[in-house]
């Protein structure tokens, strides 16, 4: 797999009139799991768009590699990145496996397209979809919906994955499944960046933490830097607690009550 590196550099982004990113500086790396957690509201979704080049910043750039996302063509923006959203459209009348197929479509006409069928049936089969390959997607539950999106990211096979709250729909087992795949492709050198809500699982499984507020970056490090109670709880506006599973060693954070 190709390693990229992700940059934003100075990023500034707006809604209508109200803006939502402050002069965002943030670097990804290959080979890791980036988090990007915060209250709700605090623009961690909205900077992840502009990560991925779907929203153009008002100020400020972001690049994978020398590629700068917001002035290349879409084949080319999608052979370096795959994108998850929250939202699936509920009305897809295709089968589970051709949604699939539909992340090989940049490949379409290269030499890479000959290993299509390849990786989507290690796509299908790392999602554990194999039950439901002829089931139309807008029949699936949401958590199915998710783990087939999941899928036609990897079949796009891009360097650069980014990913909005992944394990939002999902139970505990599809949870643990799917952020373990994420922590392969990392393994395997894919730079992997994800918003997530559940700050124990963000302890378990990133590499790296951007702390988010208000539309700025309070603080980027290891889990060990920068998810503290201090921090977390003023991030939160809520008092947390913190500590390690006497049996795993495993961080546990959770709100005081």
């Amino acid at each position: 797999m190709d390693r990229y590196e992700l940059t934003a550099s100075h990023v500034d982004a707006s809604i209508g009139r109200r803006r939502i990113l402050h002069d965002i500086d943030l670097t990804a790396h290959p080979g890791e799991i980036l988090a990007l957690v915060g209250p709700n509201g605090c623009g961690k979704s909205t900077l992840l768009s502009v990560l991925a080049g779907v929203r153009a910043p008002d100020a400020g750039s972001v690049r994978i590699g020398e590629l700068d996302v917001h002035h290349v063509d879409s084949r080319t923006l999608a052979r370096a990145r795959a994108l998850v959203t929250q939202q699936n459209r509920t009305d897809t009348p295709f089968p589970v496996r051709e949604v699939v197929e539909m992340g090989r479509f940049p490949w379409t006409r290269t030499p890479q397209a000959r290993q299509s069928e390849e990786i989507i049936d290690a796509a299908i089969v790392e999602c554990q979809l194999e039950d439901l390959v002829d089931r139309p997607f807008a029949q699936l539950s949401g958590g199915q919906q998710a783990r087939v999106s999941l899928a036609r990211a990897l079949a796009q096979d891009s360097p650069v994955l980014l990913l909005d709250e992944p394990t939002a729909a999902l139970d505990i087992g599809h949870t643990e499944q799917v952020l373990s795949i994420l922590k392969r492709r990392a393994a395997m050198g894919a730079t992997v960046i994800l918003v997530v809500h559940d700050l124990s699982l963000t302890a378990a499984y990133a590499d790296r933490v951007a702390v988010m507020a208000d539309g700025r970056l309070l603080a980027t490090g290891t889990v060990d830097e920068v998810m503290t109670v201090d921090l977390l709880s003023r991030t939160y506006d809520h008092p947390v607690l913190i500590w390690d599973h006497p049996d795993t060693g495993e961080r546990i954070i959770t709100p005081a009550r």
